[in-house]
């Protein structure tokens, strides 16, 4: 189902007339992110809300009269570092007590989280889940009126177009095409704070895509927590591949990249698609989680190790200069030695560009929590260590095999220190002198030297 945000028009109107009353002043927003690309996403399309209402944006929540934190729930880590953060404001909001404090996104859609705000911290004034941000500004309507809100009701199958956005960059996008998941990966919280999949009609992300060329953009990233589930429900027959060749066929100059991909769902025909669009990064990031059959059954992910590598073969017989990219998770419940030293030895064959590596965390409400976990932090923390220098060993093979090459990079900012930062077309992330007018410009620049991760550069005549 599909709804639009034009309901909320009086609602911007009346928060407008409150502020400006209140205050006399220009009011200012402080918003911080937590997690995924498809939070930061969410954020940009809440700081178009807030931007609508009548605020300005400011870096520190000291400055800001609305102070707004969008989630995560992935890990522990990043719950107890909201945690601390939201504490932390307790001091700000007794000084300046007309302060609003709001919290939203993955963590806050769980109902324990929830009560937990709701007593412990009752200077927080508003609490949302992830599928209400198109209400904010009803929600602060109920807010500047006095009364404490909290909407984390179920998430539905609705997805609302037409919000307004800031983004961060003009030149580098996000584009969500689907949102929530039906995998119940056992480990994973996800499909339970953002809903089951939904994707988005293919006309409403082309418009959307035409918007962000004509605005500049010069790196789209696609986002869905599979896109290769797109399509499913929708009533016009098409899939992920086939939006991938809609969007390609776009007229301008600027990459494609998507993320993430599940391998259960990634085909020869997605492969076939990225070998055929010359906007399509050739960048693949692929979770595989684990090495091992019997824990990847565990995990619910419904393949195996050497499904998950057929897949990598074929992909790289068609696509040599492929780089690809994965999830891995160390220390799930059960997992013994010898499970782990699989996922060693596919990392040996696959030999990846890169790694996002995590110790397994307990998820309330997922299947792997009623799980026995037999191992300790500190045989997880050891297992962590050997898998990050195996693939440390990799990864300078790989950067190694750039020195001399002249590459095609999207120059995406400054270190502060005299150097820009670019990302290749396959994701390699590069350093080299420059004017930072060059930032949001694809440059031509000449690999000279390989670290561990990156290279380092200078920008070709």
């Amino acid at each position: 189902m599909t709804t639009d945000f034009n309901a909320q028009s009086d609602n911007i109107e009346r928060v407008k007339m409150i502020l400006e009353a209140k205050y006399n002043r220009p009011v200012y927003a402080f918003v911080h992110t937590y997690g995924c690309q498809g939070n930061v996403s969410d954020s940009e399309r809440i700081k178009g809300i807030l931007k609508a209402c009548g605020y300005d944006f400011v870096d520190s929540p000291e400055e800001a009269d609305l102070v707004l934190f969008n989630t995560c729930a992935v890990r522990e880590h990043a719950e107890d570092r909201v945690f601390g953060n939201v504490g932390a404001l307790k001091n700000i909001k007794e000084k300046r007590r007309d302060m609003i404090i709001a919290l939203c996104g993955c963590m806050m859609q769980q109902q324990h989280i929830a009560d937990k705000i709701k007593k412990s911290y009752p200077y927080v004034n508003l609490v949302f889940g992830t599928n209400h941000a198109h209400k904010l500004p009803e929600m602060l309507y109920r807010v500047l009126n006095g009364k404490r809100t909290f909407d984390i009701s179920e998430p539905k199958k609705d997805i609302v177009e037409g919000l307004p956005t800031v983004r961060d960059r003009a030149f580098k996008a996000w584009l969500p095409i689907m949102y929530g998941c039906d995998n119940f990966c056992s480990y994973c919280i996800v499909p339970y704070v953002r809903g089951r999949e939904c994707s988005r009609k293919s006309e409403d992300i082309i418009k959307e895509a035409k918007e962000l060329i004509a605005n500049g953009a010069k790196d789209i990233t696609l986002l869905g927590q599979n896109v290769n589930s797109y399509g499913k429900g929708l009533y016009e027959d098409i899939n992920f591949s086939q939006l991938l060749r809609k969007i390609n066929a776009l007229p301008g100059d600027f990459i494609i990249r998507f993320m993430t991909s599940h391998p259960k769902d990634c085909s020869k025909e997605l492969l076939d698609t990225m070998r055929d669009c010359e906007k399509v990064a050739r960048h693949l990031h692929l979770p595989f989680q684990s090495g091992n059959n019997r824990v990847l059954k565990d995990m619910n992910r419904h393949y195996t190790a050497e499904q998950y590598l057929e897949l990598v073969r074929y992909a790289r017989e068609i696509m040599p200069d492929l780089a690809i990219t994965s999830d891995v998770i160390v220390g799930f419940p059960n997992e013994t030695y010898e499970e782990f030293c699989d996922t060693l030895k596919l990392i040996e064959k696959v030999k990846f560009t890169s790694l996002f590596t995590f110790i397994y965390s307990k998820r309330t409400g997922t299947a792997a929590a009623k799980m026995i976990d037999v191992n300790t932090r500190e045989e997880k923390a050891k297992r962590m260590r050997e898998l990050l220098d195996l693939q440390e060993s990799i990864a300078q093979e790989r950067t190694a095999s750039y020195v001399g090459q002249t590459i095609s990079v999207l120059v995406e900012e400054t270190d502060g220190k005299g150097m820009l930062v670019g990302r290749t077309n396959d994701n390699i992330t590069i350093r080299f002198e420059g004017d930072e007018k060059l930032v949001g410009t694809i440059r031509n620049v000449c690999v000279i030297e390989a670290l561990s991760w990156i290279v380092k550069g200078k920008i070709a005549e």
